[in-house]
């Protein structure tokens, strides 16, 4: 056992090693082509090593990114690159990683909430995670179902996304307001999101774009990848597509219209739909797609009055909090919220609580994708005043259900 482990802070120098560790965690081969673009976006400064003997065997990382919520759009710690290498496991150095992580997060003050990705959902409830959206899958037969209708006074324009990447960023922009849990792409996300490297193509053709575009303007886009195939009945191409991106109702037909009539395509594969995907109700027969659902994001809540009152409501909200929270003691106890559909405040209060719940669940509901009323029936929320449960499970909702486009 090594008995010289040193937790510091991560430096450039520190960029192949930490890649070698990320990779091997999560069972795959570091790709030269692939650290290069990574450190377009990479932010030493903010991750977390642990080393031993010169090698780094647990890691951290925070990502400074921005996130849609509920009527707003803040400022949200994006972990990632969480690993612990195998010959160091059950040894507390996950413990070390996370609480270091809090500690940025705090020392900093302008992230109230933090977002990640679990490859082990079991891992980050007890760190206060909760599993704030799901991620729904479909499978598409185009033989069986079709979306009807014909593109109306836009037109489409197929490029390659790295040529359109200031389109691409604008209509991104402008339509991740709409629906919580999309994430900003600040400097230079949008070269590494447009990258394309063969590492990511697994088998399938490079990355398209096609934009719908009205007098000039693009209004949405998507992108995809398409593989080729032929059996004893023809063409049995697949496409995979990546992001669909639109602003108006028009853009989102006519996007989805074009991916779903290309054509010696038989299957189209898409894992980034909102659980009230609107798709569904475009397309001729619903049961051509097949669909899987799966956790999305999870949130944790750093600071409880700037998240609450960040974020707005879908109802007038007034409700006591009774909050647990082993992690950030500063969290815990009483707060009053007030707010609803402009404003909203949330400070600490000794009334009595309407209430009582762990941080978990408050990031379980932040970004509206999760019921108040759900988690009671669960007994993961304990209601003092059943009235009190009602209006604020429909306060904490959204019109839009919650979704992130995409892993980081």
């Amino acid at each position: 056992m090594d008995n010289n482990l040193e937790l510091r802070a991560a430096t450039s120098d520190d960029l192949r090693d930490l890649g070698e560790l990320i990779s091997r965690a999560f069972l795959d081969d570091l790709d030269d082509e692939f650290l290069k673009v990574f450190e377009l976006v990479d932010e030493p400064e903010r991750a977390r090593v642990i080393t031993g003997d010169g090698r780094i065997v647990a890691n951290g990382s925070i990502l400074t990114r921005d996130l849609t919520v509920p009527g707003a759009v803040i400022p949200a710690a994006h972990v990632t690159g969480v690993a612990v290498a195998p010959t160091h496991r059950r040894r507390g150095l996950l413990n070390q990683i996370m609480t270091a992580i809090f500690d940025d997060i705090i020392e900093r003050g302008n992230e109230p909430i933090a977002a990640l990705w679990a490859s082990e959902g079991a891992i980050y409830g007890r760190y206060g995670y909760g599993r704030a959206s799901w991620q729904v899958g479909y499978k598409i037969a185009v033989r069986e179902t079709t979306l009807p209708g014909v593109t109306p006074s836009g037109r489409l324009r197929q490029a390659k996304p790295a040529d359109v990447r200031d389109q691409l960023a604008s209509v991104y922009e402008r339509a991740r307001v709409l629906r919580p849990g999309i994430s900003g792409r600040p400097g230079h996300w949008w070269e590494y999101h447009t990258a394309d490297l063969k590492v990511w193509r697994r088998g399938m053709s490079e990355l398209r774009a096609v934009l719908y575009e009205v007098d000039g303007e693009a209004e949405g886009y998507a992108t995809w990848r398409v593989k080729g195939g032929w059996d004893d009945t023809g063409p049995k191409g697949e496409v995979a597509v990546g992001e669909v991106m639109a602003e108006t109702v028009e853009a989102y037909a006519a996007l989805w219209r074009f991916l779903l009539s290309i054509d010696l395509v038989r299957t189209v594969k898409y894992s980034f739909a909102a659980p009230d995907e609107p798709l569904t109700h475009l397309v001729t027969n619903p049961q051509g797609m097949a669909t899987w659902v799966e956790p999305g994001l999870w949130i944790r809540v750093v600071d409880i009055a700037a998240a609450l009152s960040a974020r707005r409501y879908a109802a007038p909200i007034d409700v006591v909090l009774d909050v647990a929270d082993q992690r950030v003691p500063a969290n815990a106890g009483r707060w009053r919220l007030t707010g609803g559909a402009d404003s909203a405040t949330c400070e600490p209060t000794t009334d009595a609580p309407d209430l009582s719940l762990d941080i978990r669940e408050l990031g379980a509901v932040y970004l509206g994708g999760t019921s108040l009323t759900t988690l009671a029936d669960a007994g993961l929320v304990t209601a003092h005043s059943p009235a009190a449960l009602a209006a604020a499970s429909v306060a904490f909702g959204w019109h839009k259900q919650p979704l992130s486009i995409e892993v980081f």
